[in-house]
């Protein structure tokens, strides 16, 4: 009897032992898969800031060398680029030996030749600007253009002519793509493009600041060509706006430059 009466004993304490256990342990057991949520989501957002930050590399590394969002920032290129596009430039078009073309649209730097100076400017707030503009995310620095090739190395350009046109190398151009209120220019002007240059004109010439207005400065207006970013392939927002950028051809039959008339 008195061993059946500690074997009963033994079990009820046991039993009630485990019992007492059970909250502890489901504790500690909530516990662990709490800890383990925490560090996958650390590390969920260690990973995504991670890609962030690789993505944005790449993306600075093909705006720089490939292509870069340009947003269009006055009326100057009216009707075919309005304020607000965001167009890409093609930065490979002249990149392997090629050329700037009559009638291309491109984007360049105009210090030396529209500006004559960099502004001053705090350098991280260049370094910030100079970022968003690369993404397409800000205006283009004050020293980036849009216009569009009317002249190259050797051309004379001269307005105006037969009819009230553009002529270049003596053949009046059908410049289709000017602002249907414009006239070709209301400044006139006989030059000749130096080599290595070009003359560029905005397609809304009476809202356009372009090679024109500087003919009496430093450079006389002439883009060098190793001043030029790249070529405006597309329009690539807004959305309704998609579109390619196609060459025109109204050049296509001007005489060669040289043989001026």
């Amino acid at each position: 009897m008195d061993t059946d009466v500690q074997h009963t004993e033994r079990d009820r304490s046991s039993a009630q032992g485990t019992d007492e256990s059970l909250p502890e342990q489901r504790s500690r057991s909530a516990r662990v898969p709490a800890r383990a949520s925490g560090f996958l989501r650390r590390l969920t957002l260690r990973r995504a800031a991670g890609l962030g930050v690789v993505a944005g590399v790449l993306l600075l590394l093909l705006s720089h060398f490939v292509v870069q969002p340009f947003l269009i920032p006055s009326t100057s290129m009216e009707p075919g680029l309005q304020v607000g596009d965001r167009v890409v430039v093609n930065k490979l078009a002249y990149r392997f030996g090629s050329e700037p073309r009559r009638g291309d649209v491109v984007v360049f730097d105009g210090t030396g030749s529209f500006v004559q100076e960099a502004g001053d400017r705090n350098a991280l707030a260049g370094l910030v600007q100079g970022t968003a503009a690369a993404l397409g995310l800000a205006e283009p620095a004050e020293t980036d253009f849009v216009k569009r090739v009317v002249g190259v190395g050797g051309d004379r350009v001269k307005c105006c002519g037969k009819g009230g046109r553009l002529e270049v190398n003596g053949m009046a151009i059908d410049e289709y793509y000017v602002h249907p209120d414009d006239a070709p220019s209301r400044v006139p002007f006989d030059i000749v493009v130096p080599e290595g240059t070009l003359f560029v004109l905005g397609d809304h010439r009476g809202k356009s600041r372009d090679s024109r207005d500087h003919l009496g400065d430093p450079g006389g207006g002439m883009v060098p060509l190793d001043k030029v970013i790249g070529r405006v392939d597309w329009i690539g927002w807004p959305a309704g706006r998609w579109s390619s950028l196609e060459p025109t051809m109204t050049f296509d039959s001007v005489p060669p430059g040289g043989a001026h008339g």
